[in-house]
């Protein structure tokens, strides 16, 4: 398994290089577009969790692959959707505002969420004893905290902060990219055994998700740019924060498969509909 001390160091990083990316008036996008901004933030922060309840309930599911269902719901998009929504030609300042708010407003929504579910799936009517605050401090420390950082950094720092920026997200990808095949690698028995269970309640949640952003901005009449960046936004999770959430919080491995199955699967997915964004659209639409 990845190193207990590599994992949180290299998302805290991850976390910083999205930070170094943003300003504080990014978060005019909200003024500027509340109904896109409105949209994005209901199908990923209250959309997605709902989706992926209904979806374990009526999917036969052990507790513990249905709570890892529910910390992937409950992780927001990260780095990478800012980055693939740029290269997509999307509306990368709304995507970069989305991005932002779920990932402050994490601190408070993820706990929240997985403590919901590990009452609700893993309870049995008996007392749990929740690591509530253990996980608002990790959330805190790894994920809010150093994006505050890098984003004051930029504040204050703007010569330096562009200096690193470029590199900073280069290495941040490389981290992303170890965390996760370092976890496939180490969990590649669980995640085989595991698919037929998980894997098809993550396919679901992640097309369900994208279709309802993409479907959702055309009934709003957003632009073809702001179509691209909610779907993007709604079909990426932080699958590396997933898999922090249940191995190093947690403490449970199985808790991380669904995080690493799905991870897999919205990278494909997306990919096919970055290719089909390219395709000609009418003019109405652009």
């Amino acid at each position: 398994m990845i190193s207990q001390f590599f994992l949180p160091l290299s998302l805290a990083f991850i976390m910083f290089a999205l930070g170094l990316s943003l300003v504080f008036n990014d978060f005019k996008q909200v003024i500027l577009n509340p109904r896109a901004i409105a949209l994005g933030l209901f199908c990923q922060m209250l959309l997605l969790p709902l989706l992926a309840f209904a979806l374990i309930t009526s999917w036969r599911m052990s507790p513990e692959l249905a709570v890892g269902i529910m910390i992937l719901a409950a992780c927001p998009g990260g780095i990478t959707s800012n980055l693939l929504t740029h290269l997509a030609k999307g509306d990368s300042a709304l995507s970069v505002s989305l991005t932002a708010i779920t990932s402050l407003a994490g601190i408070i929504t993820i706990p929240l969420i997985v403590n919901f579910a590990l009452i609700h799936f893993t309870g049995n009517g008996e007392p749990v004893e929740l690591p509530v605050w253990k996980m608002i401090r990790g959330v805190f420390v790894i994920t809010t905290l150093p994006v505050l950082l890098g984003m004051i950094v930029r504040r204050y720092f703007p010569k330096s902060a562009a200096r690193i920026e470029k590199h900073a997200h280069r290495v941040a990808t490389a981290l992303f990219i170890v965390i996760v095949f370092g976890a496939f690698a180490s969990q590649w028995g669980s995640m085989t055994r595991h698919f037929s269970e998980a894997g098809p309640v993550a396919l679901a949640l992640n097309i369900l998700t994208m279709l309802s952003g993409f479907f959702g901005a055309r009934l709003l009449y957003l632009k073809h740019r702001q179509k691209i960046a909610i779907t993007i936004e709604c079909g990426l999770q932080n699958g590396a924060l997933g898999i922090f959430v249940a191995s190093t919080l947690l403490v449970n491995q199985t808790m991380m498969i669904p995080s690493l199955i799905y991870a897999l699967i919205m990278n494909l997915t997306v990919a096919i509909f970055m290719a089909a964004s390219f395709l000609p659209r009418p003019i109405r639409e652009a």
